[in-house]
């Protein structure tokens, strides 16, 4: 039984990396592109006036890094001033719903139909980037990623991409995620209650200590498989486009006091101290409430499973020093992390030497703890030396 679930488990975590891998090679290739975009020179014409009323539409210009843009299997637009395009290439104008027509001289919000657009457009700084998705509704509904790069005060190059087809995928995958979950819980729960009746029984009866243990390790990886069930669900799920329910004006302090302590017993369990630090009077944040608590629960289960026999874990809540957020910190003094492992430590299934954990662990906990404060416009981050434990922070800005 535990063997099928565990390639029942396996087939899942390649299928998920498998998709994973296309959708980041699309992301990268994108990112390239916006570079070109960003060292090429402006077009020469000045088509930032609207047309005057009657008068044909100007034709759209090649884009700014030149005739390639022509070719390219992505739309790409130069924005001048008064929010006006001044040039589109062809793959632009048809997932814009204007094939055959020119969308130059229109202002973004007639391109778009859509004033968050805009008004996100307004906000990317000198320099600066912004990726967002729009609905485009042009006779069918189409799904687009929209990366918006700023050149100058009144220059921005925009890179439109039809992720209608992957976004489908995405809902396929997430599906068959959960259906195949659901389906995995039914004996896992099954082997689950006949490990704790056989536990107790043994308890109870004259049962050799070899067969105890035996029984004990059965409940142990059983609880592995279902964490790993419920986390890669949560991962796929999250991914996949689950909205976070940013509804919620939390005390950051006091959900990481009380998440927290749900894990005192584990901690005791483990001879690991476990102490709360939160500054009294702090903002509140808005966000969702119960994935939140979940990253600060994941953060302090690390921390205690890599720490020694009587070593410390210090969750800390603090007002950042510009007071426009809330960090929340987990310290370890346990074995810390490598510096070759600390910039892939988010990643999913990424797991440091298995020798040194004390218990399993599904590689899962980070980039979901990553996703969701990234879903919360938050970062996290780690700070490590090998030999000398580790501290995770993330901050959550305040609700004005």
């Amino acid at each position: 039984m535990e063997g099928l679930l565990w390639i029942a488990v396996l087939a899942l975590a390649i299928a998920l990396a498998a998709a994973l891998f296309v959708m980041r090679r699309r992301a990268d290739e994108l990112d390239r592109l916006m570079q070109l975009a960003a060292a090429a020179s402006p077009p020469t014409a000045d088509p930032q006036a609207a047309p005057p009323p009657g008068a044909a539409a100007p034709e759209s210009k090649p884009v700014p890094f030149g005739a390639a843009g022509e070719l390219l299997p992505v739309g790409v637009l130069h924005v001048g001033a008064d929010h006006r395009i001044t040039a589109a290439n062809p793959r632009a104008q048809v997932l814009l719903g204007a094939a055959g027509r020119s969308v130059a001289g229109r202002s973004v919000m007639e391109a778009f139909l859509d004033a968050r657009i805009e008004a996100a457009f307004d906000g990317v700084p000198v320099g600066g980037s912004l990726t967002a998705e729009h609905r485009a509704a042009t006779g069918e509904t189409r799904g687009l990623l929209v990366r918006a790069h700023r050149l100058a005060p009144d220059e921005l190059v925009v890179v439109l991409e039809d992720v209608t087809e992957l976004r489908r995928l995405q809902q396929i995958r997430t599906e068959f995620i959960d259906n195949l979950a659901h389906e995995l819980r039914t004996p896992l729960s099954t082997v689950t209650l006949l490990a704790e009746t056989l536990a107790r029984e043994a308890e109870l009866a004259d049962v050799p200590h070899k067969m105890r243990d035996r029984i004990a390790r059965i409940e142990e990886e059983t609880g592995h498989l279902a964490q790993m069930v419920n986390e890669m669900l949560d991962l796929a799920r999250i991914e996949g486009g689950s909205v976070l329910h940013l509804d919620d004006d939390i005390d950051l302090g006091r959900l990481a006091a009380a998440s927290a302590e749900r894990l005192r017993v584990f901690a005791e369990r483990n001879h690991v101290i476990l102490a709360v630090d939160v500054e009294p009077g702090m903002p509140t944040v808005r966000g969702d409430e119960d994935r939140l608590g979940q990253v600060v629960v994941n953060l302090v289960h690390n921390a205690v499973k890599f720490s020694p026999d009587g070593g410390e874990v210090r969750v800390a809540a603090r007002r950042t020093p510009g007071g426009d957020a809330v960090a929340v910190s987990v310290t370890d003094h346990g074995i810390g992390i490598r510096k070759a492992d600390q910039p892939r430590i988010f990643e999913r299934f990424y797991k440091v030497d298995r020798a040194r954990l004390r218990g399993g662990g599904t590689g899962l906990g980070l980039a979901i703890a990553r996703h969701v404060v990234e879903g919360h416009g938050g970062r996290i981050a780690v700070e490590s030396e090998e030999g000398r434990g580790a501290t995770f922070t993330f901050t959550i800005p305040t609700h004005a």
